[in-house]
């Protein structure tokens, strides 16, 4: 028997196979290429501005040292300032033993200290996710139902600090549409961040700085291109668990369900002024 609830909810398609299908590989490819990056950032793990490497000065280093009572610990140091981090950063428990390394091997690829395989793993990871992060952009720039799908309408401008507000108070809608304040999100995360990324992982490569010797001008060097790659490479990180944090409390079957199936349930009352589509 249909109850209000039942009658004011209808299951409609919200995203295509194709947006599917690059949301779970790009999760793979995003997943191998930070794990394989941490791991070549533990060759040598220090940070810094322009195009040398100061060894005297990073903006950024993860290392060990002794402490004041002679004990070993692992540290964080951001330009003059110093974090004890033993036990997770710059000093890790492997096996029983305290082993000195910037990112503790359950969270890298492979586990143990192997440069050359996380090269491997990294550079793999990237040939793949780049030409389909290109193939979606265009796609999605193409198709004008897209365009409408990923840009907020005015009225969602005009909604904005309410909607923000409600996300704030773990209040969600379920309309057939996103609503402004995802559709800003991901323009971010799509044209901004995840384009960015690949282009300062292009300009670390002394190929690419013989053929584009532009991207060391944009970036200022190969090391701020370095240090960007690892901000934006953790910005996605905070992303990903905040992204994946409003999925629980908003209705974690009804989201998956969207993303494996393509079936979301909507809210009618909200839904039927609102334009149908695929996202």
């Amino acid at each position: 028997m249909n109850t209000r609830a039942d009658a004011s909810t209808q299951v409609l398609r919200r995203h295509s196979l194709f947006t599917r299908a690059w949301h779970w590989i790009t999760v793979l490819c995003l997943l191998v290429l930070l794990m394989s990056g941490l791991q070549i950032f533990n060759a040598h793990p220090a940070l810094y501005w322009g195009q040398d490497s100061n060894f005297a000065e990073p903006a950024l280093q993860i290392t060990a040292r002794r402490g004041a009572d002679g004990a070993p610990q692992g540290v964080v140091r951001i330009g003059d300032h110093v974090f004890e981090s033993t036990g997770l950063l710059g000093l890790s428990r492997r096996d029983g033993k305290l082993e000195q390394r910037a990112f503790p091997a359950w969270a890298t690829l492979p586990g143990p200290q192997w440069l050359a395989m996380g090269r491997y793993w990294h550079f793999a990871a990237a040939w793949l996710f780049t030409p389909l992060l290109l193939l979606y952009l265009f796609y999605t720039l193409a198709r004008r139902e897209r365009r409408q799908k990923i840009w907020p309408t005015r009225t969602q401008w005009r909604a904005l600090p309410k909607t923000i507000a409600d996300h704030a108070r773990f209040k969600f809608d379920h309309g057939r549409d996103y609503n402004g304040l995802q559709k800003l999100t991901y323009l971010v995360v799509l044209f901004g961040m995840l384009p960015l990324m690949v282009l300062t992982g292009l300009t670390m490569s002394p190929t690419m700085n013989a053929a584009w010797p532009w991207l060391l001008d944009i970036f200022g060097g190969r090391q701020s291109a370095r240090t960007l790659h690892f901000i934006v490479a953790f910005s996605l990180v905070g992303f990903v668990l905040l992204h994946v944090v409003l999925v629980l409390v908003s209705g974690v079957f009804n989201n998956l369900r969207s993303m494996i199936t393509g079936g979301y349930r909507v809210d009618t009352r909200t839904a039927d002024s609102e334009t149908d589509g695929h996202v």
